[in-house]
């Protein structure tokens, strides 16, 4: 029963990008917070702000009637934290505090709280006090109302989320003391509020993001004339190390003056401003924080992966560079023979009228005088047949027969082929004079069992058609140069090849196992002991497909078939001999670079595009130019060994984003349709054309 092709998963692939994507900005954009006000407050007026608020208390209550401003108690200190927690720092403070058995008060910044959630529960189990920080210490004097929604909604579920109870108290970023309360302080702090919260300030602030010596910490953090105070410290934001030295000295300089310690709601006479969470309230906030939890681990496996893929494509370059020198200075050490033995060609053809005459008379003009040509009319509803015939050369037979597809009509002309050395081209193909004489030269090494020619792009207008040619003598053409140096040469392009009919007999004849019969039988000869080599200068001119839709099939087909060809041929990894060569070097190289390695190049080209356009990172926009600078070297390097003119090296950045990007695209549409067990086909088959039918033939 045939397979239908999947259509959904495009969805899913683009769901993956786009959550991808949305990741990348939750945890780059979203979580990265703000660096630094947005506005240098010190100048800013402060004609709005009652007197009662700037030169009163650090408790500001704004949330019904008019303000309320709280003073600490003398004699009493309220020791709080800010901007954590923080994996390094909080459990030393929490272990000063709990040595000292003073209580605290943390204010915590939301996306700290969901990244390390444990750190807030050992905060309350300690007795501690924990208020917000906003989510992503947001400047609330000059965010825009939604955003301070934003920030203390996901500030309030994230806590939900880690200890199960809400809280009333916010010290908003970037605050200080209440006489330096400005207008836009004051309308935060009015905003927040009316949502329900207390505007916490601070009395003494220690400083310690910008000290130097935890004396100066202490120094700064006491209170005189015996005052009540509510100190301001850090437990998370950068290196607190000096905070964690400087504590326990504040605390007993504080003990020595007389002081009690109480969390912020003692100190200044309030009930405890927590509040159990609802059922609802915890189960979104524990997801938001298995959400922000994932979101923070994309940037590092980003960068893991661009790490392994930029090292993957040097190594890749490096081959290749490499097995190009080596290649070219080997040369190549079968000349052709004086005499040229009896060729015959078989040329597999279905509606293709308007290519098969030249194919024919390519073949009868390439330098051999016994050959023998056989065309292979595999069920064509044009005048494929008739244009074979009307070559009119006695040399040529056309066998016709229902379509069965490309192997079966592979083998028919093989049966009826009058030589040994069986030469295979494409109907859509026309060799080059001499190619013949030099895929026979490598055949005479009687080790070889297949000679895989060089196979070039015809119809060089269009830019796909030219991409194309770039990626036939670069990729192509580097690749088989470098699979003839490993000795395991994994395919044998349809377009141009010979073999020996005697290897073909040995592994069964061309298989239909797979959509890519020119890599299945070349993995089958390898597995059978012969050798498949690679001749450069043995030149053939393919038609390539000049549409999106025709490139698509083509390569999708391909890269099915490559897939199918290397499962059938798992076991060569533990094989010996050639067979070993193909399963311990070529497999490999074809399973990484060809199949996986396209899997994470649209993540990484999404990472690519968003590191430029959001302005996070310019290592993927300078990681591609340094690649696309090696890649136009070695193109051009290719284009020299093959011949080959360098007037369309320019095409190559285009060919590296978007080009490359669609054919990454077809691996993974291949591979996605193997996973959900689909297969395209060689050509459409019809039940009665599947019926096995006898062969006719006519001979001119």
């Amino acid at each position: 029963m045939r397979a239908c092709s999947p259509r959904g998963h495009w969805w899913v692939l683009a769901g993956v990008l786009m959550v991808f994507l949305a990741a990348l900005f939750l945890a780059t954009s979203v979580l990265r917070g703000a660096g630094g006000p947005d506005t240098v407050q010190e100048h800013e007026p402060d004609d709005l702000v009652p007197q009662s608020v700037s030169a009163g208390g650090p408790v500001l209550d704004t949330r019904t009637g008019p303000p309320v401003s709280l003073s600490v108690r003398p004699g009493t200190v309220a020791l709080t934290f800010d901007d954590g927690p923080d994996p390094t720092w909080t459990p030393q403070i929490l272990r000063v505090l709990a040595e000292k058995r003073v209580p605290a008060t943390f204010f915590v910044v939301g996306r700290q709280v969901a990244e390390h959630p444990e750190l807030v529960r050992a905060q309350t189990a300690a007795g501690h006090e924990v208020g917000l920080h906003t989510f992503t210490h947001a400047d609330l004097a000059t965010a825009p109302v939604w955003r301070t929604r934003l920030e203390l909604a996901a500030s309030r579920a994230v806590l939900a989320g880690a200890i199960g109870r809400h809280t009333t108290l916010l010290r908003p970023p970037y605050s200080s003391m209440p006489d330096a309360v400005n207008n836009r302080d004051w309308h935060a702090a009015l905003r927040t509020g009316a949502l329900g919260y207390l505007t916490v300030l601070s009395t003494q602030d220690g400083l310690d993001w910008e000290a130097h010596h935890t004396e100066d910490i202490v120094h700064g953090a006491v209170p005189h004339d015996g005052r009540g105070a509510v100190v301001l410290l850090h437990d998370g934001g950068g290196d607190r190390s000096r905070t964690v030295a400087a504590l326990g000295q504040l605390i007993d300089e504080l003990k020595a003056r007389g002081y009690r310690f109480a969390p912020l709601t003692g100190a200044v006479g309030l009930p405890p401003q927590t509040a159990p969470a609802g059922v609802l309230d915890r189960w979104y906030g524990a997801a938001l924080i298995r959400l922000v939890q994932a979101a923070v681990t994309v940037p590092p496996v980003v960068v893991t992966l661009l790490y392994a893929v930029a090292l993957l494509t040097t190594a890749r370059l490096l081959l290749l560079a490499a097995a190009a020198v080596a290649h070219r200075r080997r040369g190549t050490s079968h000349m052709p023979p004086p005499v040229l033995p009896g060729v015959s060609a078989v040329v597999p053809a279905h509606n293709e009228q308007d290519t098969i005459a030249s194919c024919v008379r390519a073949l009868l003009d390439g330098g051999c005088p016994d050959i023998d040509i056989v065309v292979v009319d595999d069920g064509s509803t044009d005048g494929t047949a008739a244009a074979a015939l009307a070559v009119n050369d006695p040399r040529v037979r056309v066998v016709t027969q229902r379509n069965q597809g490309k192997p079966a009509a592979l083998n028919a002309g093989v049966a009826y082929a009058a030589h040994e050395l069986i030469l295979m081209v494409d109907a859509d193909t026309t060799i080059a004079p001499g190619a013949v004489k030099h895929l026979v030269a490598a055949l005479a090494d009687p080790t070889v069992g297949a000679v895989a020619g060089n196979t070039k792009v015809a119809n060089r207008t269009g830019l796909l058609p030219l991409w194309q040619h770039l990626e036939y003598v670069m990729s192509f053409g580097l690749e088989r140069r470098l699979f003839d140096l490993a000795g395991a040469s994994p395919t044998i392009p349809g377009a141009i090849g010979a073999f020996r009919r005697t290897a073909l007999t040995a592994c069964g004849g061309i298989s239909a196992d797979t959509l890519a019969e020119d890599t299945d039988i070349a993995m089958a000869l390898c597995r059978a002991g012969w050798r498949v080599v690679y001749r450069s200068d043995a030149h053939a001119h393919t038609y390539v497909p000049t549409s999106i839709r025709g490139l698509w099939h083509q390569r999708h087909r391909w890269a099915y078939g490559t897939l199918q060809s290397i499962w059938k041929h798992r076991r060569a990894v533990a094989e010996p001999g050639i067979a070993g060569r193909l399963g311990r070097r070529t497999l490999p190289y074809l399973l990484v670079f060809q199949l996986l390695l396209p899997l994470a190049a649209p993540l990484m080209d999404a990472a690519a595009l968003y590191g430029l356009a959001s302005g996070t990172t310019p290592v993927p926009a300078i990681t591609w130019i340094v690649f696309t600078l090696c890649q136009l070297t070695l193109a051009a390097y290719a284009l020299r060994a093959d011949q080959e003119s360098l007037r369309h090296l320019w095409l190559l950045p285009l060919q590296q984003t978007l080009y490359r990007m669609a054919l990454c695209l077809v691996t993974i549409h291949a591979l996605i349709t193997a996973a959900l067990g689909a297969s395209p086909h060689w050509r459409p088959v019809t039940p009665a054309d599947a019926e096995p039918s006898e062969a006719q033939t006519a001979t001119v």
